[in-house]
């Protein structure tokens, strides 16, 4: 079904934070296809001004430069904004182990701000971006919602704090927050460059170029991969959610779970190629397994991925063909 059947009322207004990077690029386009009005606030420390580049031209998209960090910028963003979409945040958990003191500023503190100027502005719905890394060392397949472990890296812990002061948001304040613990999210606009580049859209851009990967660890890892439809989908239906489902934390994944080793042969299949990989040392960090319960998603929010690994990745490697030459 996706997410072509959800309606917004024409010119309903949304904030889309980090609205240059890779979600939050995808989460702008949706809305203004769907009629809404986008403001998109980003200070372009990861996101990408080519991102949004199509759309300034377009009626009812406003860009803003500008760090969630700053309280007051968030306030003057959400001043009259329906929604917040609050994908801003420094991604990447071996970065983070390197860099805490950074994350704690922009994923904890960034968020907390725009959760005041959401309460403040009197925001309907604030839908903010956490993670499956929240389960940190957590042996349990399939992840569930109140089932965590102890968390393993500088950004699971962000995520977690993200997390519990949206519960506290709704608690204390009344404000409807949403958590969607995102798994492995990929598809178009995700940045194949770098060194703390996904594993997918950098796998792509090496076997196109005739180049090998590195597996990290030994490639039996699994992975629950989700195509970035399914994200905005979850978004999308947040949004529309009960009130009685705020303040929560839902698994957004597409429900399926794939070895890296296997993920990489399909890879290789789908582009016509046949390149053995190098296998590196595991990455610190690292949950080890990865697949999502998305029942409790399915039941409150309505959630229902169209997309699974196999249409999402031709999907991505269409589009990285393009992107790519």
């Amino acid at each position: 079904m996706g997410y072509q059947d959800i309606q917004f009322e024409k010119g309903t207004v949304f904030l889309v934070t980090g609205g240059a990077g890779f979600i939050g690029s995808n989460l702008c386009e949706a809305l203004l296809v769907m009629g809404c009005t986008v403001r998109c606030l980003d200070d372009l420390s990861t996101g990408k001004y080519e991102n949004i580049e199509p759309f300034l031209e377009k009626e009812g998209f406003t860009f803003i430069k500008g760090d969630i960090r700053d309280l007051e910028t968030c306030k003057k963003a959400a001043e009259g904004a329906d929604y917040v979409l609050n994908q801003a945040a420094w991604g990447s958990v071996p970065r983070s182990i390197e860099m805490p003191l950074l994350y704690e500023e922009v994923n904890i503190r960034g968020t907390l701000n725009m959760m005041e100027a959401a309460r403040i502005c009197g925001v309907k719905k604030f839908v903010y971006a956490s993670s499956s890394s929240v389960y940190g060392d957590s042996t349990e397949l399939p992840k569930r919602e109140g089932q965590e472990g102890r968390v393993i890296s500088p950004y699971a812990l962000t995520k977690k704090t993200d997390e519990e002061y949206g519960r506290l948001y709704k608690e204390l304040y009344g404000l409807d927050t949403y958590g969607l613990r995102y798994f492995n999210v990929f598809g178009r606009r995700q940045d194949p460059d770098g060194m703390y580049a996904a594993v997918i859209p950098k796998f792509i851009k090496q076997l196109l170029h005739g180049e090998k990967p590195v597996i990290n660890g030994d490639g039996k890892q699994s992975r629950d991969f989700t195509y970035i439809d399914n994200v905005i989908e979850a978004n999308l239906r947040a949004c529309k959610a009960d009130s009685g489902a705020a303040g929560q934390a839902y698994n957004i994944g597409a429900g399926g779970r794939l070895y890296l080793i296997d993920m990489y042969e399909q890879l290789c299949q789908a582009l016509g190629v046949r390149v053995t990989p190098d296998f590196g040392p595991p990455r610190k960090g690292d949950v080890r397994d990865s697949n999502a319960d998305i029942s409790k998603a399915r039941k409150f929010l309505g959630y229902d991925p169209s997309y699974d690994f196999a249409q999402g990745i031709r999907l991505a490697i269409d589009w990285y063909k393009e992107y790519l030459k």
